[in-house]
């Protein structure tokens, strides 16, 4: 019989969807739009929808497997687990539990999930991963200029004057956002896009402001630079709410329009109608994750947040500088769940340095490497280096559906579920507020077992099995025992199927902000207890001619790594043929200097390594571009990080992805 059930979208993107799931007989038969989601109404993406073809794959992991003679072989889950629970306990025994690295992204955005973190605290204390390869630098950005990283609900785009979308293709990656912004095209409002790529978000802007690839703080200072020699900046806002203002002034004197003009290859006469539409307020300011992966990228974030602030932008409905929203994850009870009191040892690596951390780490050295919720060789920068650490460590251990990049380099790969194979809760920290429901809905293929399920059988190995002794359910209510005083429980979400979340729908409007000045801090106080500058500073990305010229006359290209269509990162690039190459897109002056032709076949190259793909000629990309979507496999011709920098961020918590100088070169195809 053909059922249809509410779910929920796991996958870590801005929108969350509520999903409508067809079973029948025990199979997921058709993944569409939840109507009654106040949010998505029903529109999902191609991702969502390929989470049918994801369960219902002939690709799934069904059995536990052991690496035996450089091959798999299919182990029982008992061999599996006591293996595995063996090697930790002389792990923790000789060398201490710090010798265990726990590799993880965020590739399913389910409360559950943040069990591993109970499980390696209960066990005493990992190698962690800080920072985040994804928004790193802009969240520890905006953290330390207004405490936290907020969003406006998204129905507050309607009090908005102007929209301004600064590097973020909301066609691609927020389809939600899409739509509002042409409903208030529609009703009058002005919609502005900033970006080196001209995309479909940017089709129907407007204004379509191009800007020299990582300069995008350099353009927010020849717009501030406007905004005061015109007056408009919001005096009673800056003197009343802020600290530091002194110092930005003296960073505007600091550099020329002209030199921004330079940098940016943006015109003043731009800035300076970029400067009235931020003067207009109320501007709402939606930021995109690319610009602040380079080496300025933190500095980059905190600039437009200035921009958002000196013009009166903050704690007003229609304004904001949304590029987190992290009051949502907040509302949850985490440590409940993670008991980090739990950790006796403790040691970090950045989630980008992790190969290096790896192959450096003493005292002691990695001797174990645990892999969640990710595909670090895939997704971590500088592949070969990531390669090379993964292979030099005794025992790696994947929790994966699918034999990834990273499970073939594994000595035990470990099969689990999907989003429909079991209970959770999914949420996301990036766009709206609303909590989904996700019950399971059909069996599991195989032996496939749920990540809970490993750590409580770990854990009774290991001799921690009480603080796994409760039910899914239990711990889902364990989570959401913060939210209780609101009348949001487990029983009501599963009956209502999703909820809205208790947090403040325009941020900062009472003007108390979560710096240790209790003011929008344009000099950060948080960065200087961290031993850096918390003033905001002219910065250039690592791999630029304005940084280092010898590199970018060898290499005289930027290369940008965006979100591919129809895959979250590398999860589904094995289940679309279409997908299943390298294509390299490059603006039309690269084509026309190198005498490259749609459709023939190219080497992109710098020190790091080289990638061979397609051509696709991008009409209208800022000048000396070339894009490479991230998260293609191996056998698909390869990751587009065998050319990016593990190289950090200014502020130490993100990635540097974008900031990546190459050259390009036609090939034969026989070469």
């Amino acid at each position: 019989m053909e059922e249809i059930h509410i779910s929920s979208c796991p996958l870590n993107c801005w929108d969350t969807c509520g999903l409508k799931v067809t079973v029948k007989d025990g199979k997921v038969m058709k993944v569409e739009g939840d109507e009654t989601h106040p949010i998505t109404q029903g529109k999902i993406c191609g991702r969502g929808r390929m989470l049918e073809a994801r369960t219902n794959s002939k690709e799934r992991l069904l059995h536990p497997l052991k690496k035996v003679n450089g091959q798999f072989v299919r182990i029982s889950w008992e061999q599996a687990l006591d293996e595995i629970a063996e090697k930790m306990k002389e792990i923790k025994n000789i060398y201490g539990t710090t010798a265990v690295l726990h590799s993880h992204d965020y590739a399913n955005n389910g409360l559950l999930k943040n069990l591993d973190q109970r499980f390696f605290h209960c066990y005493g204390g990992v190698t962690e991963l800080a920072g985040s390869l994804c928004w790193g630098a802009g969240i520890e950005a905006q953290t330390w200029d207004f405490g936290s990283s907020y969003s406006h609900a998204p129905e507050d785009i309607y009090n908005s004057k102007q929209v301004v979308v600064w590097g973020r293709n909301v066609a691609r990656t927020n389809m939600h956002l899409f739509q509002h912004l042409l409903a208030v095209k529609k009703r009058g409002t002005k919609v502005i896009v900033i970006d080196p790529l001209f995309h479909q978000t940017a089709q129907m802007a407007d204004l379509y402001v191009s800007v020299k690839p990582g300069m995008d703080g350099f353009l927010a200072i020849g717009i501030m630079k406007e905004i005061l020699r015109l007056g408009l900046e919001d005096r009673a806002f800056i003197e009343q709410h802020t600290v530091g203002f002194d110092d930005v002034v003296t960073l505007l004197e600091s550099i020329t329009i002209d030199e921004i003009e330079r940098i940016t290859e943006v015109d003043r006469s731009v800035m300076t109608e970029l400067a009235v539409i931020y003067g207009n307020r109320p501007t709402m300011t939606y930021l995109g994750l690319g610009m602040q992966r380079y080496a300025n990228g933190g500095n980059t974030i905190r600039l437009i947040d200035a921009l958002v602030a000196i013009s009166g932008n903050i704690g007003i409905p229609g304004g904001g500088a949304n590029f987190g929203n992290l009051q949502v994850s907040q509302s949850f009870n985490i440590k409940a769940l993670t008991l980090p009191e739990r950790k006796t040892a403790s040691r970090t690596f950045t989630m980008m340095k992790q190969a290096e951390g790896i192959l450096q780490a003493k005292n002691p050295e990695i001797k174990m490497i645990i892999v969640t919720c990710g595909n670090p060789l895939t997704q971590v920068p500088n592949t070969h280096l990531v390669k090379k650490a993964f292979q030099s460590v005794e025992t790696v251990v994947v929790f994966d559906q699918f034999m990834t990049d990273t499970a073939e380099l594994a000595d035990y790969v470990l099969p689990t579920t999907t989003v429909f194979e079991e209970e959770d809760i999914y949420y996301s920290s990036m766009y709206h507020a609303y909590v989904n429901y996700g019950p399971a809905l059909v069996e599991p293929p195989g032996e496939a077992k749920s990540d809970l399920w490993i750590w409580t059988q770990l854990a009774n190995r290991l001799g921690f099995g009480d603080d796994f002794a409760f039910t899914r359910e239990e711990f889902l209510k364990m989570g959401l025992r913060s939210l209780e005083r609101y009348g949001i429980t487990l029983e009501r979400l599963k009956k209502e199927k999703h909820m809205l979340l208790p947090v403040q729908p325009v941020p900062w409007s009472d003007y108390q902000f979560q710096t240790p000045s209790g003011k929008y801090e344009f000099t950060s106080a948080l960065a200087e207890q961290k031993g850096m500058n918390g003033t905001l500073q002219i910065m250039y990305p690592a791999e630029s001619a304005f940084a280092n010229p010898t590199l970018a006359e060898k290499y005289p290209y930027q290369l940008l790594t965006i979100h591919p269509l129809r895959s979250n990162h590398s999860q589904h690039y094995h289940l679309i043929e279409p997908m299943q190459s390298v294509k390299i897109e490059v603006s039309k002056d690269i084509a026309e200097e190198k005498g490259l032709a749609e459709g023939d076949m190219a080497r992109v190259f710098n020190d790091r390594g080289e990638l061979i793909g397609k051509v696709k000629i991008l009409i209208k990309a800022h000048p000396k571009t070339i894009n490479v979507d991230e998260g293609q496999w191996q056998k698909f011709g390869g990751s587009v990080n065998v050319l990016t920098s593990d190289r950090e961020s200014d502020n130490g918590q993100g990635s540097t992805l974008y900031d990546c100088l190459v050259n390009i070169e036609k090939i034969s195809e026989s070469q």
